[in-house]
């Protein structure tokens, strides 16, 4: 089978979980669908049915919401070899409540909920892969709210360095700030002193 370099990628997240002969790999590249997103452009939007999850290829995106006075809180960013959704919305079938946005232009591949489910009844191990990386974000997203209270920002911080290595390049400084819960200015002064 040649594999093509759209799919290598995925192909190599899947098989660091789940072993696939070539056809279990063509069916699920089959699945998939290709797409191209210029930057500041938005993936989904409130109130948008999410029928997909997105593995991304090449660039960033961030998922966020905006309260009731505007002001927009970061959930998540997600660069090459994440996962990316209204995730509520697609496990729940309920209209998304986030804006997925692009900060790059993005290469992602969709996969639709309909397609993922007939892969689970036939190929069983599909849906160990995604149950395993389901848990492993259930357990990011409970250390990152215990780390919001119980860390300071500096600590928050250092972790974010770790937990998304290179993305200060590729994200503004406000962005950064604002998905852990800091000022702008706070983080500027968190950051002369660890540099």
């Amino acid at each position: 089978m040649k594999v093509d370099n759209l799919h290598t990628n995925i192909l190599n997240h899947l098989t660091k979980v789940i072993s696939l002969t070539e056809s279990e790999q063509q069916e699920f590249t089959s699945i998939l669908e290709d797409i191209r997103i210029s930057k500041k452009n938005f993936l989904i939007e409130p109130g948008d049915l999410v029928n997909s999850e997105y593995y991304v290829v090449s660039g960033c995106l961030e998922a966020y919401y905006l309260d009731e006075t505007g002001d927009k809180h970061i959930i998540q960013f997600a660069v090459e070899d994440w996962w990316i959704s209204d995730f509520e919305a697609f496990f729940n079938k309920v209209p998304a409540k986030l804006y997925l946005e692009t900060i790059e232009d993005s290469v992602l591949l969709a996969i639709n909920r309909e397609a993922l489910e007939i892969l689970y009844t036939r190929i069983p191990k599909f849906e160990r892969f995604f149950r395993i990386k389901t848990t492993s974000a259930f357990v990011s997203l409970r250390s990152r709210i215990l780390s919001t209270l119980q860390k300071s920002g500096k600590e928050r911080y250092l972790e974010f360095c770790e937990f998304y290595p290179k993305i200060e390049q590729r994200v503004p400084n406000y962005h950064i700030a604002n998905y852990l819960g800091l000022k702008p200015e706070s983080l500027s002064r968190i950051r002369k002193e660890v540099l």
